[in-house]
């Protein structure tokens, strides 16, 4: 792999220039750099999320809360419970590394691309920015997509609950089953950005990603039914929909970006 631009002081120690090759030590090395600044994103993401908790708090069960106003009295009342002492710490901190991670995308999504990007050629290079912006808008949708279906998911698996049982549900759970919604809808909605990569990276064709639509419909109907926490059908509808569409608006990404390149010269 080959040494790019804005290079580590790890890079700089070696001493070496855009064209050098590195080693495995200086491999290591620069893979220790990412991992640490990735971590520290994440570190300052969690102690932000901890010092708005509550609010966060607030908006991750609005949802449910709205549900139950929605509803007939005795379907649900909105509130969530702890069954154990330390849960509220132990929920406190899971929901502050979730946060964090999550705040701290940005910084990750750049030190991933920062460390692949040596071995890609220069017309490949280019497409830095627009990926790792694509990506994260994606994502962002698709949590929003989550958090605007939590409700309806809830409402189907209240009702399925029988009309004499009463809902009490504990606040880790709860989280638990939003955070999953939002990393499942978030990821989801990133199917674009890796379809148009590996048209970028001639892995696949648009016109075969085209002719074969319906194996890719299918697939992204079991892929979301796999990805949907809740089993509900409005979450593998508003999951699997998207996906679909952003299948054909990737293939049109990638046919208009490759069908006048030039073949790349051989690696180095």
């Amino acid at each position: 792999m080959k040494r790019g631009a804005g290079s580590t002081p790890s890079e700089q120690a070696a001493g070496a220039t855009e064209g050098a090759t590195m080693s495995l030590n200086e491999h290591l090395a620069e893979l220790r750099s990412r991992i640490i600044r990735s971590v520290l994103a994440v570190v300052v993401g969690a102690v932000l999320i901890i010092a708005f908790y509550d609010p966060v708090l607030n908006f991750l069960v609005e949802p449910y809360r709205s549900l139950c106003e929605r509803q007939q009295p005795g379907f649900c009342d909105g509130e969530l419970f702890i069954m154990d002492p330390i849960e509220g710490l132990a929920t406190r901190l899971r929901v502050a590394t979730y946060g964090g991670v999550l705040l701290a995308l940005p910084v990750i999504l750049w030190q991933v691309w920062r460390f692949i990007v040596p071995a890609l050629h220069a017309r490949e290079r280019r497409y830095a920015i627009p990926f790792i912006i694509s990506s994260l808008l994606l994502f962002a949708v698709g949590a929003v997509v989550a958090y605007l279906t939590l409700g309806r998911a809830l409402e189907f698996l209240i009702s399925w609950a029988g009309e004499d049982v009463g809902q009490v549900f504990r606040v880790s759970s709860y989280l638990s089953l939003a955070g999953i919604m939002g990393a499942a809808f978030g990821v989801g909605f990133l199917l674009p950005v890796l379809l148009v990569f590996l048209q970028l990276v001639e892995a696949v064709s648009p016109r075969r990603l085209l002719s074969s639509w319906r194996y890719a419909i299918l697939a992204i109907v079991v892929l979301a039914a796999f990805m949907t926490p809740s089993g509900d059908p409005i979450s593998l509808a508003m999951l699997s929909v998207p996906m679909i569409t952003l299948y054909f608006i990737a293939v049109l990404i990638g046919w208009l970006l490759t069908r006048r390149r030039t073949p790349l010269p051989p690696a180095s």
